[in-house]
This record gives C-alpha cells, structure tokens and sequence, in this order.
C-alpha cells in the first residue's frame, strides 16, 4: 500500500497557492480535486508537469463532482457533463495520473415518472467514459459514495446490482469513511476486494460523512488496513480529511 493525500483539505485556496504546502506532507503521492479552486486547465497542467518532474510526485485525478450528474435526465444538460469528464479525462493522461476517480450519477426529479432511467443512464455514460479513458490510457474507477444522498451507489446491495450488469466490469474505489456509514466497510472489502484499487479515508462517528482526521472518529483503522493487507491491496490509501493531514499521514504511516 502507498499512502497519498488529497487536495481537498486545501480547496479554499487557488491551487497554484498551495503547491508550497503539498511539499510539506510527508508524502510523494498526491490526489487533485479538480473542482472549485483546483478545478484543472492547461495552464494548470503544465505548472503542475513541472511541480511533478521537480518534486518526483505522482497524481490521481478526482474528477469534478458537485455539478456533474451522470444520469442528467436532458441529453443536452448530460453530454455537457460528459464533456467536462471528457476533459478531466485527458488531464489525467497529461499528468501520467494513477487513475480518474468518479462518483456515479443520482436520481432527478424525473424518476418517479421514468423509474430505472436513472439507472440506466448512469451505466450508459460510465460505459462511455470508459471507453474514451481508455483510448487516453486512463483508468476511470467508481466509488462509493454517502448515505443519505440520492446518489445511485450507496450501498452494498447496489453495488451489487451494478456490478452484475456493468460491462465490461470496473474497478471501484472503496471510500471507507463512506461505508463506515452503513456498517459495511468489511463487507465491501469481502465481496469487491479484487475489484478494489484505490481507497480514500477520512474517520467519522458513523452519522455523517464528515471528513475528520484519522483516529478522531469511530472507524476501527487498525482492522480496516489489516482487512485490505489480507486481500493483497498494493493501491493507494488517500487521506480525505478535511483537517490535521500531517497528523492522520503519521498515524497510517504507524499501521502501514
């Protein structure tokens, strides 16, 4: 396992402010949001291409989230959502990036009317966006995200039913503040672990999806990395936290 972390706990800063910080964390791997002020662009890129080459750090690429519905109902609305992706996409395979982290798409007002179309269309696009990562050499993953949220992969069970009509099949990123939600980290690490690549954590008290530092919260960590070490994971542990990241990089660095 490689330990790598975030830029999420700086997304209150424009990213070229930050690329001092980064250099700080005891780390040589490192996540890009690419949203709000990291949102990426050529500009950027290349900046980040020499931060990379001066610093020998690597990146994955956390596609765009908060406005990026995979299963928009309008085909028009929807293939401007791809086209972002398309580009956070090509980004990826500029910066030579580890993989795409995607979160899947959510239900809309229109479900009630067209039940399963939502479903439908997440699958379609994915499918989609597989196919044009990987004429990029990029590999797209697909993680688990929070309850209660209308997102469409929440649970154990859905993931379940994605899996068997996903093909070709993904490779998922197990978000272990996410299922700690459920009570179902352990489960997922059971049924997915082959299919697991990357793993994202940040600790909470199993009500909220609240980003603490590692050992701040009620998650187990010492069973969690012990579980992901008895199914062979060599992927990457990404701290989320959204505080105290050098604190939570010291503590997993201890239990790796």
């Amino acid at each position: 396992m490689e330990l790598a972390a975030s830029t999420l706990h700086l997304l209150d800063r424009p990213l070229e402010a930050i690329l001092d910080q980064l250099v700080t964390l005891d780390v040589n791997r490192i996540e890009l949001a690419d949203s709000g002020n990291h949102a990426l662009n050529p500009k950027r890129v290349e900046r980040l291409l020499e931060f990379k080459s001066s610093y020998d750090i690597e990146f994955s690429i956390h596609a765009p989230y908060a406005d990026t519905n995979l299963s928009a109902d309008d085909d028009l609305i929807r293939e401007w959502i791809l086209k972002r992706v398309r580009a956070s996409i090509r980004f990826a395979s500029e910066l030579d990036s580890k993989c795409l982290v995607l979160h899947p798409g959510w239900t809309t007002a229109t479900e009630p009317f067209m039940r399963g179309r939502s479903w439908g269309l997440n699958i379609r696009s994915l499918r989609w966006l597989q196919r044009y990562a990987g004429d990029y050499g990029v590999e797209v993953l697909l993680e688990n995200v929070p309850n209660p949220t209308p997102y469409l992969l929440v649970s154990l069970d859905d993931f379940r039913l994605f899996d068997e009509e996903m093909t070709p099949s993904l490779g998922y990123v197990l978000d272990i503040g996410h299922s700690n939600l459920l009570g179902e980290t352990q489960g997922f690490i059971d049924e997915f672990g082959p299919k697991i690549k990357h793993v994202h954590v940040s600790d909470n008290e199993g009500e909220a999806d609240s980003h603490l530092p590692i050992s701040e919260g009620t998650i187990d960590w010492e069973k969690s990395i012990d579980s992901l070490k008895n199914i062979g994971f060599n992927g990457w542990v990404v701290i989320e936290s959204y505080s105290k990241v050098t604190e939570s990089i010291e503590y997993l660095k201890r239990l790796l």
